[in-house]
């Protein structure tokens, strides 16, 4: 639902009723990950996507019977094997979605005004809503802030709101959306609970040390990906705003010294194009023990191995060492900027989302794969 918040939000502003259609769960190939949704007004009016086509017109006339009966709902489609063209994905992947009416007069219209304002504003927060459950509590939710306040509540046990918050706060802190698994009461007690958790949170880093030719096309490259890009490169003459348009940032400063003091996080990608050893080292002794999503430097397998004895002379371990992606990118033949950027966007991806690098062809993996995000965190008994 987060990702319509800025439409969410004008409709808020305007007092309309509106029913919101969640993705909740994927299975096989579906085309939309959980938290995609679509809206719809009183009116009629649609927003968002919960499938790129496929199930648009079914889940549009759910959400219109939800703002007419005022319940939520939960529905499944999937692929049909008497008629891949009926109500179903042809992709052949299962979504289930949750559709839930919110009236102006709803109990839910206050905490979900908040979630949709926090993310409309790129603000952190993250936002549990029940999916699975004893009907009385199906859609009710919860929304976290990073100082682990939360608003809103299930009004079931004490217990469940205090374990959701805590759960939702980790979801928020790796930038997450997911589902999780919970007793009513917190914990393997009491009737199973299915909790979707949706993080907004601010878009992820991009740091590229070394403001070289190379540099420039990776800066399009990520910001195409949604990252916000930094260069870094302690030569003013380079590091210019001329040069890296594109960028949201640039720093001139030696790089170690930046990321000294620079705010990182488990989605941050930090890609190391000098190759020259007076930057890379200190650099790099630092970036390998920091907890970013990915640590990449450019050079020859020669530059790769004389840095991997430099690094090992300064203290960095062999398990620090297995962290770095060098040379950087993926196998593609690349030799124009455009191209290694591309090269280097690549293998981003594929390590963020557990990717192999083969080709597709011929391949026997899934097409969509999340490694950080399993379909259910279960959680364990509690004291």
């Amino acid at each position: 639902m987060l990702d319509i918040a800025e439409n969410l939000q004008r409709w808020v502003a305007d007092g309309r009723d509106f029913a919101v259609a969640t993705v909740v769960a994927v299975g096989g190939s579906a085309p939309r990950p959980p938290g995609a949704a679509l809206a719809v007004d009183a009116a009629g009016t649609a927003i968002g996507s919960v499938s790129g086509g496929c199930v648009e017109g079914a889940v549009y006339d759910l959400c219109q019977q939800a703002l007419k009966d005022g319940r939520p709902l939960i529905e499944r489609f999937g692929y049909s094997d008497d008629d891949a063209f009926a109500v179903g994905l042809t992709c052949g992947g299962i979504i289930d979605i949750l559709v839930t009416p919110v009236h102006t007069s709803s109990p839910l219209r206050e905490v979900l005004t908040s979630a949709i304002t926090a993310a409309a504003g790129h603000r952190p927060a993250a936002l549990a809503r029940i999916v699975r459950g004893p009907a009385e509590l199906q859609g009710r939710a919860l929304l976290v802030h990073p100082d682990a306040a939360h608003e809103g509540g299930f009004g079931a046990h004490p217990g469940l709101d205090r374990t959701v918050a805590q759960e939702a706060r980790a979801f928020l802190d790796a930038g997450r959306t997911g589902t999780l698994e919970i007793g009513a009461q917190g914990s393997r007690c009491g009737a199973p609970l299915t909790v979707l958790v949706e993080s907004s949170a601010p878009p992820p880093r991009m740091i590229v040390f070394g403001a070289i030719d190379f540099a420039s096309a990776l800066v399009r490259v990520g910001t195409f990906l949604g990252y916000r890009v930094t260069v870094c490169d302690a030569r003013p003459v380079f590091a210019t705003a001329a040069r890296f348009p594109e960028a949201d940032e640039i720093v001139v400063e030696w790089p170690h010294t930046y990321l000294e003091r620079t705010e990182v996080d488990a989605r941050t990608v930090l890609c190391v194009l000098t190759h020259d050893a007076k930057f890379d080292v200190p650099l790099l002794a630092l970036a390998l023990r920091l907890p970013v999503a990915y640590v990449g430097a450019m050079g020859s397998r020669r530059t790769h191995l004389d840095r991997n004895e430099r690094l090992r002379e300064v203290g960095v371990n062999e398990g620090e060492l297995a962290r770095l992606r060098s040379p950087i990118g993926l196998d593609l033949g690349a030799r124009t900027p455009e191209e290694t950027a591309l090269s280097i966007a690549a293998e981003i991806v594929a390590t963020r989302r557990g990717g192999s690098g083969v080709p597709l062809t011929g391949a026997h993996t899934p097409i969509h794969h999340e490694v950080s995000s399993t379909p259910a965190r279960r959680i364990g008994a509690m004291a």
